[in-house]
């Protein structure tokens, strides 16, 4: 367990800035604003929660350039919260043209960015995604107690002594400026009871005809409740993976909250204790976060699932770091992760199976556990929580 100093005042995140226009999107408070103004110090900001600015350039996208003045080519602009005026793609892609300035587009939902023609700027804009701090980020300032409890967003780390109230507040916002004023859901009620159960839910299996009869919606309402989850960054799906077509592989994803705080919230379990199967989802939330992580900051992109046979076999994490091709046969990691201080050998049948599959080549298999000792078992390495992180971070998993 990492000992935790006083928590410091900026935090380096895992991302690098690109050197021309980007997207940065990423779910309220994880820090996208204080990361630009950190890497953009000389940038003109523009924060479109303003509602002056807002009111201006709703009505009239072409204030942009008036407000920018005379910067030279190359130049920042940072647009906060873009998408409240997704028109004003359309200007800003011309003024990458027509002044050669370069832009980063912040926002919390890529949901209306879509929708208002984000695709003017393809090719010249790179996706950027930012989530709650990371253990590699954080270093000896990560907790793991704290974080399968409360979650690592950056405000719950900085007041620690009252998350419950924080998170809690946190949903508020979320429901107040995400769902009610982008109006993304006809009525609150069933998408609160929708929200209770999709965090209770977290880290299983979507059936969404049982989620939809215990939030007393239609299916078609709880899939779209879903997309809004997704869209506003909430969450993700992690897909069953297939490696033979074959095969009757399970097929139903899983949905994972981008925080374990942020589901406790949602389920509305921030004032009862947290019991061991919650633990075990929470743990799989944060390694499924820090894999993400990396991913994104090391721009490798690779495909992550879950497997699952009918039969009940299942590896929490698989990894494919080469997809196969005629002649060769796809190469994986696979992940095994447990909410427990010693470390049961049985643990390691799911990983062991994969052995037996056709046209697949098991390269690093892993347990991570949370004690304290380091164990090799016949090609299965076992891992503390801290120490699969750093092997992570460090570019040794994959």
């Amino acid at each position: 367990m990492y000992t935790k100093p006083d928590f410091p005042a900026y935090v380096p995140r895992l991302m690098s800035r690109p050197e021309g226009s980007f997207f940065l999107f990423g779910p309220r408070g994880t820090g996208k604003s204080t990361w630009l103004r950190h890497v953009l110090p000389d940038a003109l900001f523009l924060d479109l929660l303003d509602s002056a600015l807002y009111l201006e350039l709703a009505r009239n996208p072409g204030r942009l350039e008036a407000l920018a003045g005379n910067r030279p080519e190359g130049a920042w602009i940072v647009l906060d919260e873009i998408q409240k005026i997704p028109q004003l793609l359309d200007e800003v892609h011309r003024l990458m043209e027509l002044r050669r300035w370069r832009f980063a587009l912040c926002g919390s939902s890529a949901r209306k960015v879509r929708r208002g023609g984000a695709n003017l700027l393809a090719g010249r804009a790179l996706t950027l995604n930012m989530e709650g701090f990371s253990a590699g980020e954080l270093g000896r300032a990560f907790d793991l107690d704290e974080a399968i409890e409360w979650g690592t967003l950056p405000f719950v780390l900085r007041e620690p002594g009252r998350p419950a109230d924080i998170l809690s507040a946190y949903l508020n916002i979320y429901l107040k400026e995400e769902v009610r004023e982008e109006g993304l859901v006809r009525r609150v009620p069933p998408f609160l009871r929708f929200l209770a159960v999709a965090g209770q839910m977290n880290g299983q299996s979507v059936n969404l005809q049982n989620i939809a009869r215990e939030s007393g919606v239609a299916r078609s309402t709880a899939e779209t409740y879903f997309a809004i989850l997704e869209d506003t960054l909430l969450g993700h799906f992690l897909p069953a993976w297939r490696p033979r077509l074959k095969v009757r592989e399970a097929a139903h994803p899983k949905f994972y909250w981008f925080d374990p705080g942020v589901a406790r919230a949602a389920a509305g379990w921030l004032r009862d204790p947290i019991d061991r199967l919650w633990q075990g989802n929470a743990l799989e939330t944060l390694i499924f976060h820090e894999i993400r992580v990396y991913n994104e900051a090391v721009r490798k992109h690779r495909p992550i699932a879950y497997y699952r046979t009918p039969a009940g076999v299942e590896v929490d994490f698989v990894i494919e770091t080469s997809r196969r091709r005629t002649g060769e046969p796809a190469e994986i990691i696979a992940i095994e992760v447990k909410r427990a201080e010693k470390w049961n050998r049985e643990w390691e049948s799911p990983l062991r199976s994969l052995e037996n599959l056709q046209g697949i080549k098991p390269g690093k298999r892993i347990g991570v556990y949370t004690g304290r000792r380091s164990y090799v078992f016949d090609g299965v390495e076992v891992l503390p929580v801290e120490a699969f992180l750093d092997a992570l971070h460090d570019g040794k998993i994959f």
